[in-house]
């Protein structure tokens, strides 16, 4: 995980906190829920897709030829480009869900950290607020429990909370040490009693593939061993980490930044489709899709983020499950704010966060609009 560093973002309004008054009804019908982050994704490319100033070699940085990629990626239409983008975010989620942050009609998503870079929009995520003190990925065990690690002290949960990511550093953002939470990240492949054959095949894979990063493992690479644990163990609630969106931004490769974003989409449409295939998942689980941060535009300013870079601040979260009213893509509508993800996954599952983190924001409200009628 790359970033550029800076002070501080200006002060995006703790007002938009108090837009929303009072908490909502905890939601009826989710059992289960799975918090999904594809690392620095711009709400760009998720509104509006392909940026046709970078398809080509010189701003973006591509391998492939400019026919080739606009081939794969561009149409004229904003709406037919997004689709072709992300073809189980707006086939499915935005027929069945919801999704914030398209500033071009009127709905603004946005972190609150004042950082704009990976380790502070984890905490804040998965905190309810952020810390200041939180001033590098570099940084060490997160002195803040995270809303998945308050869930697991309740009977009903304990044991079956997991976090599943591309990124080493979440040992660090989740507090492996303190929290207990069931955990796989980076290239560290938890060694079994008695492997499979598949299990041998993914831990040669994991000895012999040569990293882009040294700390991130590639999404594919996660896919395998995420799959066969929900198979296996039916944790009740899951983060997932995608990180491919981040590093290949930053490497300038904006044809791999796609390639990653398309199948990013494909990954959690595949998780999707094996959890409702299961009864345990089937008909009760929400889904919350997200990044941790912006980036900046422009032919140069898309590979960084952080406060150097403008815009760095805007995200975008989708929500599809069984208690969020079918309202697609919400449009004029109230800001929301990535503090406000650790108090709705809770939310979703029948507890109230912030009952006893009282600083955490409240749960988005229009997300849980279908629960208790």
């Amino acid at each position: 995980m790359q970033v550029r560093f800076g002070t501080t973002i200006n002060a995006l309004g703790l007002g938009a906190l108090l837009l929303f008054g009072a908490a909502p009804a905890l939601a009826g019908k989710t059992q289960n829920v799975v918090l999904i982050v594809s690392d620095g994704l711009r709400w760009q490319e998720i509104f509006t897709g392909a940026d046709a100033s970078l398809l080509n070699s010189k701003e973006g940085g591509s391998w492939l030829a400019e026919s080739e990629l606009r081939k794969r990626y561009w149409r004229e239409d904003a709406d037919a480009r997004r689709a072709l983008l992300f073809p189980f975010l707006w086939g499915t989620v935005a027929k069945q869900g919801q999704i914030y942050g398209n500033q071009l009609k009127g709905s603004i998503a946005h972190v609150t950290n004042g950082k704009a870079f990976s380790y502070p929009g984890y905490n804040e995520m998965s905190t309810g607020y952020p810390n200041d003190a939180i001033d590098s990925n570099e940084f060490g065990p997160n002195p803040n429990a995270t809303v998945f690690e308050w869930l697991n002290k309740f009977d009903e949960f304990h044991g079956q909370i997991a976090v599943y990511g591309t990124w080493d550093a979440y040992q660090r953002i989740f507090n492996k040490s303190r929290s207990g939470l069931v955990m796989q990240t980076g290239w560290s492949l938890p060694r079994k009693a008695q492997e499979t054959p598949r299990d041998a095949l993914l831990r040669e894979l994991y000895d012999t593939t040569t990293p882009l990063d040294e700390e991130d493992v590639s999404n594919s690479l996660l896919q395998i061993p995420l799959l066969d644990y929900v198979k296996a163990a039916h944790p009740r609630v899951l983060f997932v980490g995608y990180g491919e969106t981040d590093n290949w931004a930053h490497q300038g490769r904006y044809d791999l930044v796609l390639d990653s974003a398309h199948r990013m989409d494909h990954f959690v449409h595949q998780l999707w489709d094996t959890m409702q295939a299961m009864p345990q998942y089937h008909g009760n689980t929400t889904f919350i899709i997200t990044t941790d941060h912006g980036r900046g535009s422009g032919l140069t300013e898309w590979k960084e983020h952080g406060v150097e870079e403008k815009g760095s601040e805007n995200i975008w979260i989708a929500v599809l499950g069984p208690d969020t009213a079918p309202l697609g893509e919400r449009t004029h509508v109230a800001p929301v704010t990535q503090a406000q993800i650790a108090a709705t996954v809770a939310a979703f599952v029948g507890k109230d966060y912030r009952h006893d983190v009282p600083k955490a924001a409240l749960p988005i409200a229009g997300v849980l609009s279908g629960a208790h009628e």
